[in-house]
């Protein structure tokens, strides 16, 4: 009779926490939401979670809040979310640096791969190379030609050791063989300021933003960095066409803290999946060269093991390490 007990209680139990969990992910969200930011307020990071913070609070009748918590190369902000609760009440969005920083980090507070859960892809974006206008090249063969000419003379601008710029930075001094010299900063707007200013001479940076820089003249394009020229800027030749083989873009995508029940994990998805297929929201992401590619969270999962790949056997070449 005590058996029988013990088992209907038991029994009980288990129907209570599954009914709880139902319970939670009909009723998620029931209050406010963060939106953590690797980078400074300001940049392409930046302005896509706004512009995703302000939809999702439409739609949720929460408040979804974006917080910026900028440095050494997306760690920061990475920690902090991996040691969130995993309640889908905290949010991360992120880029190509979350894919390198296991490499080039020798120590994380946290794992790259374990201590998150995809979400969704939500858009991939090249970069221009981007050059002050006092530097004597105007395209990328005259660059190379003149690294080599002067090595160890031309210095390129990134927001910070182990982000997207610095990688393609490396990818472009291994692939054609010049010594340029990296120059890291907190993030793409302090890099832009001395870029503008001349006191840096190049910059890889997302098309949308380095593009009015570039025809108002500010700036000058040297590459594109795709294999294709860009439709949002045609004129500006591909890097590949002058050196073989290159060829990467900057993904921008959300992650939640592992853990994250998946019922949360699949209402955030179809909910951005929505958003980005809303055509205003479309143009917003292409008026910044950003072209929309919301996905499963298994696709996702499997852009992000690919990248990793790629990039830590990058960072091994190149030999980026940071303590």
């Amino acid at each position: 009779m005590i058996k029988i007990r013990r088992i209907i209680i038991w029994l009980t139990a288990l129907a209570a926490i599954g009914i709880t969990g139902m319970a939670f992910a009909q009723e998620y969200p029931n209050k406010p939401l963060r939106l953590v930011v690797p980078f400074p307020p300001g940049g392409v990071a930046d302005n896509m979670a706004r512009i995703y913070a302000q939809e999702l609070s439409k739609a949720w009748q929460q408040s979804v809040v974006v917080e910026n918590r900028p440095g050494a190369g997306t760690t920061i902000g990475a920690e902090f979310v991996a040691k969130s609760p995993a309640d889908g009440y905290t949010i991360y969005l992120t880029n190509v640096g979350h894919s390198s920083s296991a490499a080039v980090y020798r120590k994380l507070p946290y794992n790259a791969e374990k201590d998150f859960s995809p979400v969704s892809l939500l858009a991939d974006v090249p970069s221009i190379l981007a050059a002050t206008p006092s530097l004597p090249a105007n395209n990328v063969n005259e660059l190379i030609a003149l690294a080599k000419l002067k090595p160890g003379t031309i210095n390129y601008a990134s927001a910070g050791v182990g982000t997207g710029s610095h990688l393609m930075g490396e990818y472009l001094r291994i692939l054609a063989g010049i010594d340029i010299v990296h120059i890291p900063y907190k993030g793409t707007a302090p890099a832009f300021a001395d870029l503008n200013s001349g006191r840096v001479d190049l910059i890889f940076e997302p098309i949308g933003t380095a593009l009015p820089h570039i025809r108002s003249g500010k700036l000058k394009a040297l590459g594109v960095t795709t294999a294709k020229r860009s439709p949002v800027a045609p004129e500006v030749p591909a890097i590949g066409e002058s050196l073989r083989g290159f060829d990467t873009s900057t993904w921008y995508g959300i992650l939640v803290p592992a853990g994250t029940p998946p019922n949360v994990i699949k209402k955030i998805n179809s909910e951005l999946v929505r958003i980005t297929k809303i055509p205003e929201i479309k143009d917003r992401l292409l008026a910044q060269g950003l072209q929309p590619v919301a996905n499963t969270p298994n696709q996702f999962a499997a852009i992000l093991k690919e990248e990793s790949q790629r990039w830590t056997k990058l960072v091994k070449d190149a030999g980026i390490t940071v303590d």
